[in-house]
């Protein structure tokens, strides 16, 4: 019996190359593998004293050779295949070791593996005869079998060969990701503002996405359905170096509204383009939209504020906060409403531990910032929606007042707040800030008026002097009458409708002072 051993990753290979010699199989290597066995005292023959042809162009070329890929790619049910290897002296190779280069911790031409996918393939394709294993995690189980029984099953040559393909089938749409970002960059450079990219670099002609599970979830969206993490292959999602202190596993829509509100609560801390605004921030999640959101110089006041937005909504959310657990900001939560999930970048031990005895079915999540969307992909059965993230191209400095009165500085520090919470709020969203707090949100309404209602019932005399954000234009003057009758000082809109003259004038006439957000609207569904 004769494996051929070709590794980047070196993990457990001499245990495994140990074990197969024990079992008296001869063993093939080259390269940086061949040289580890050398340097264990493992004895081998190197591929290219089987070949009688050296490695050359710098390794490049060392196991595409008829001799390795004959002796793996042979159908041993067909005796042509056989007195054709006979004839040409080519050795049967029963077993394939190989991982590829690590393409994607460090991405170049160079590590551009093509012997290692063309072997993997070619042993996959052949699994009805041949073993291939990419994963050292595979290392012991195979040695088992063959200590077992002699062979490995066939049972589990199926499901190796399945890894294989999943292997190189990450390899490849991870170079082809690569690709895509050098040629996004490359347009960069050539356009003064990223913000014109082209359709073409943004959406090209195919997109190659690996999924693998990260993680099984308790449940999918309802208790009988069944729900997974995965992650592209290659890359990292801030979930996977979050740490869970305590509670049970997390559900789908843990995970679908601890996201929505771990990216809000950063966005909410955000200054103009981007750099940090000095506050604190928290956010209150529900079902993917915000129920609290409020910014302050201090932690515990942000929380405070934050949870008295609409503590009744508060109740089974998911709270972010946007800065280091205290055991004074611990203090606050525990004598908030319970959680399903609290989280926050760290915590004290004492805040942790007083938290996890205050709320024993709280989840605390420990995590790093989350990384930014390349694009969003909504599944439609075998179609798929694809887009670019919702950015905020438009910044509060580019914003037209349109209405005879002009926001105080208040008021445009209420605005950019309100602008964030109604863009990261299901459509028709309306939301009213006042002092650096949300006091209303009205979220998910098929008429604006609507949710212009709802906010202002949710605020009540809080909405008097404050600010709200309309994710789209009001096509008539009625919602945005609904907010002045509540007091309701300032708003920002896209603008854009036909009726915006009208809608103006409404505006003047309440006294109100408006600000277009130069068309650029955040609907979300």
């Amino acid at each position: 019996m004769k494996a051929l051993l070709s590794v980047y990753d070196k993990s457990g290979i001499e245990d495994l190359a140990r074990g197969l010699t024990d079992l008296g199989w001869e063993l093939v290597s080259s390269g940086g593998t061949s040289a580890a066995l050398t340097a264990a005292g493992i004895s081998h023959t190197e591929v290219s004293d089987l070949t009688g042809a050296p490695e050359m162009l710098g390794g490049r070329v060392k196991t595409l050779h008829p001799v390795i890929h004959g002796g793996i790619l042979a159908d041993r049910s067909k005796p042509d295949h056989l007195e054709t290897l006979d004839e040409l002296g080519i050795g049967l190779i029963d077993l394939v070791v190989c991982n590829l280069y690590p393409f994607t911790s460090d991405p170049s031409i160079e590590l551009i593996d093509v012997g290692g996918p063309t072997m993997v393939r070619a042993a996959a394709k052949n699994h009805d005869h041949v073993a291939i294993v990419v994963d050292p995690d595979d290392y012991t189980p195979v040695l088992e079998e063959l200590r077992t029984s002699g062979t490995v099953s066939l049972e589990t040559r199926r499901r190796l060969a399945r890894a294989a393909f999943a292997h190189t089938a990450g390899y490849d749409a991870a170079i082809v990701a690569w690709l895509d970002e050098r040629e996004q960059s490359d347009r960069s450079t050539q356009a003064e503002h990223s913000d014109v990219l082209d359709e073409a670099v943004l959406l090209p002609p195919t997109i190659h996405l690996t999924l693998e599970r990260a993680e099984t979830l308790r449940y999918g969206e309802n208790p009988h359905q069944h729900g997974a993490r995965y992650r592209v292959v290659g890359t990292r999602s801030w979930w996977d170096d979050m740490v869970q202190y305590g509670g049970k596993e997390l559900s789908y829509l843990n995970v679908f509204d601890a996201d929505a509100a771990w990216r809000l609560v950063h966005e909410l801390a955000e200054g103009p383009e981007g750099s940090p605004s000095g506050l604190a921030a928290v956010a209150i999640i529900k079902h993917a939209n915000p129920c609290g959101a409020a910014v302050h110089a201090d932690l515990v006041s942000a929380y405070e504020l934050a949870l008295e937005a609409d503590p009744q909504s508060a109740f089974g959310g998911i709270v972010a906060i946007g800065g280091p657990v205290t055991t004074e900001v611990a203090a606050a939560i525990a004598a908030g409403p319970q959680a399903d999930v609290i989280i926050a970048p760290s915590y004290d031990d004492e805040a942790r531990a007083a938290l996890s005895a205050k709320r024993k079915a709280t989840r605390l999540l420990a995590a790093p910032a989350p990384e930014a969307f390349v694009r969003q992909y909504r599944f439609l059965g075998a179609s798929a929606l694809v887009q670019d993230p919702d950015r905020f191209v438009v910044q509060p400095g580019q914003w037209e007042v349109v209405t005879s009165r002009v926001p105080t500085e208040a008021e445009w520090a209420d605005l950019a707040l309100a602008w964030k919470v109604c863009a990261r709020t299901t459509s028709n969203a309306i939301a009213i800030v006042a002092g650096g707090q949300a006091v209303g949100v009205g979220a998910g309404q098929q008429s604006r008026v609507v949710a212009a209602e709802i906010a202002v019932s949710k605020a009540g005399e809080r909405a008097r002097g404050g600010a709200a954000a309309s994710d789209a234009f009001f096509p008539f003057p009625d919602g945005m009458q609904v907010l002045a009758a509540a007091g309701v000082a300032a708003i920002v809109q896209p603008g854009g409708s036909i009726r915006d003259d009208e809608v103006i004038a409404a505006a003047n006439e309440a006294g109100i002072a408006m600000v277009m957000a130069g068309g650029e609207r955040h609907f979300r569904h």
